[in-house]
Formats: C-alpha cells, structure tokens, sequence
C-alpha cells in the first residue's frame, strides 16, 4: 500500500507521495492507474518527494503526467510539494531548495500563507527549447487548416508555445491544443498556452499541457505567458496577475538572464493510500 496525498494548486491537481520514508517504484502504467479518475485517485501529475541528488539540496522534485511519461518541471506543483514537506513536517525552513531534471528551484513561504517559486531563468534559442529551426525570432509560425498560427516559444522547465487571441473563452483549446502539442515542429512536444491580454498586468490563459491536455491551472505555463507577453512588449515586468479557470497567479519577470518568480496558493485535500 502506498500512502498519499491529494493536492491542487488552482484546480490543477496532484498525488503527492513521500518516497523518502516509503520505498516507492512505479512503472509507467502504475502511475496512470493512480492517475485515473475513474478507477484511480485521479490527478493531473503525480508528485514524488525523493532524497537530493546534490549537497546544496533538501529534496529531489520528481514530476510524471497522468499517461505516466516524467517531465521536468510544474509551478503548480512545486507549490504543493512545498506545502506537502511543511506539513509532513520534513522540513521547517523557510525557504528550501530542491533538485528536478530541469535544474534546481527556490520555494519560499511568505507571511500571507502563499509560497513563492524561483522557476529559473527562461531559455529562448530553439536548440534549449526545442524547437525544429535554426533561428530564434519572436514570432514563429505554423500552417493549421489552411491559417498560420502565430506564437512566442520559451522553455520553462518544459518546452511552452504562447498564443495571443482576442477572446479566450472562445477559442478551441482542447482541438488546438493536441495539434499543436505534438506537431513535428516540436521534437519533445510542448505545452500550449492561450493568452488574452486584458492590461499590460493582466492577462488570462488556457493551457493545453502535453500528456495532460486542458488543465485548470498551469505554473509553469503562466510564466511561460509572462515572458512572451513581456519580450512581445505587451506586459509590463513586475506583478503580473495571470488569470486562469482555476484561479490567478502572480509573476515577476525583470528580463534576460533573470529568474521568474511565481507566487500562489497550495491547498491539502485529503490522504489516502492505494494498491498498485
């Protein structure tokens, strides 16, 4: 039996597992029976708290998507993974740094219960992202039923392509989004985003996450959102109010060779444990 918890960041959410005082080997199928709301726990990703593989860290940040395949990186859940090791109580600093396959982060928690994350610094030429061209621009483009679609690409942890629209409520993100996700313009896929600017600090977003699909909430997608509004010149840096179904986000950008800094909310839902 393995013990867990369940989690969200805004609506996107998580089983959280300890694998530092369990002995915890999931298969790639095991990890989608977890995953599966019907005859799982049902989550978005699972979440693993393993030792650091480095001196400087307290934890390893282990991240796989409901159909199982390992990521490096999830803002959202990055903030869960801090609540989760402050309220196991196996730790009780302020500020604790963990080890993912994307590099290390930075989690903070701040007097107004939030919990603030170093997501690092963003990575824009198509070999980091990556992306299938040589020159890096701002905007790229892809043919899609007869309609160049238009977009910023950043890697954040994960490959991310940003999309502007008019009206986010009316775009087709589901039918989009898997196109696009796995469209042999992006070797590794990427995650989809659809940004609405409402205000040079406002934004809202839809993201279709690869291995995912459409999910309430992306961290890592906001800051993603963030960055090509700020480099398209449509955002301001500081205190960026990102809007998504699940609830907002604030992010802080102050340009090239800087660290995004994301802040939000992680919430406990209830503990359980599973036979896998």
């Amino acid at each position: 039996m393995i013990s867990f918890t369940k989690m969200h960041g805004l609506g996107n959410d998580f089983v959280v597992i300890d694998a530092i005082n369990q002995q915890i080997s999931l298969s790639s199928e095991q990890i989608r029976f977890i995953a599966d709301r019907h005859f799982g726990v049902g989550c978005d990703q699972l979440l693993l708290v393993t030792p650091p593989d480095t001196a400087s860290a307290d934890f390893k940040y282990r991240i796989f998507n409901a159909d199982g395949s390992e990521v490096g990186q999830c803002g959202n859940g990055a903030r869960c993974f801090a609540r989760f090791v402050r309220d196991k109580k196996l730790s009780d600093k302020s500020e604790i740094i963990v080890d993912t396959h994307s590099g290390q982060l930075v989690l903070r928690f701040g007097q107004d219960g939030l919990i603030s994350v170093n997501m690092g610094i963003p990575r824009h030429s198509p070999k980091e992202i990556p992306l299938n061209i040589e020159k890096e621009v701002l905007f790229y483009s892809i043919p899609i039923n007869a309609e160049n679609i238009r977009f910023g690409a950043v890697f954040m942890g994960n490959p991310h392509a940003v999309i502007e629209v008019d009206n986010i409520d009316l775009v087709a993100v589901s039918e989009l989004g898997v196109v696009l996700e796995g469209h042999a313009f992006f070797p590794e896929h990427a995650n989809i985003g659809f940004m609405q600017v409402i205000n040079r600090q406002h934004i809202k977003l839809r993201v279709y996450e690869r291995g995912a699909g459409e999910t309430l909430a992306c961290g890592s997608g906001a800051c993603a959102a963030a960055v090509i509004g700020i480099e398209q010149q449509l955002l301001d840096k500081q205190d960026i109010q990102v809007d998504q179904p699940g609830g907002s986000l604030i992010i802080n950008w102050q340009g090239r060779g800087q660290p995004v800094i994301m802040k939000g909310s992680a919430d406990s839902v209830f503990e359980g444990k599973i036979e896998v």
